[in-house]
């Protein structure tokens, strides 16, 4: 049985990190129409953020021209309260997605990336998904059930 959505939300960005603010600010806004508490939505604001940013700097790196460097982001909201937030690149992927999801994680030499990602996300979402291909990208799934 499918289930029955109230709405549903497509955005396709530059994968520039001030685009992190424009992604979680629409899909909060979005978000804010089930009537969320406050920390509801805080959690759906950290959780995406964290999405958002892995998506650019590990999907694209630093990406030098950003025309062909896109964020896809998704956003169903469901009549039961519940909603799914998708986070796609078509960056590098991730060559073991297991490894990749461990606390502490990192493929960072330089120090600036404490390798926490997907356990921020997963602490603020009922469930997260990861989807990977190396060479073709990675989706992220962010699954919420408000109160």
């Amino acid at each position: 049985m499918r289930r029955a959505y109230l709405n549903t939300m497509k955005l396709v960005l530059p994968a520039i990190s001030e685009n992190e603010r424009m992604a979680r600010t629409q899909v909060c806004a979005m978000v804010a129409t089930m009537n969320p508490t406050v920390t509801e939505l805080g959690d759906i604001r950290c959780a995406l953020s964290e999405a958002v940013t892995n998506a650019i700097v590990h999907g694209y790196g630093s990406p030098s021209d950003v025309d062909d460097k896109l964020l896809y982001i998704a956003v169903t909201l469901y009549e039961d309260r519940s909603l799914k937030i998708s986070v796609r690149d078509h960056g590098r992927g991730i060559p073991d997605v297991a490894a990749a999801r461990e606390p502490l994680f990192t493929t960072d030499d330089s120090g600036d990336r404490s390798g926490m990602g997907f356990s921020v996300m997963e602490a603020f979402c009922d469930r997260v998904e990861v989807m990977s291909r190396v060479g073709e990208g990675t989706k992220v799934t962010l699954y919420k059930t408000l109160t």
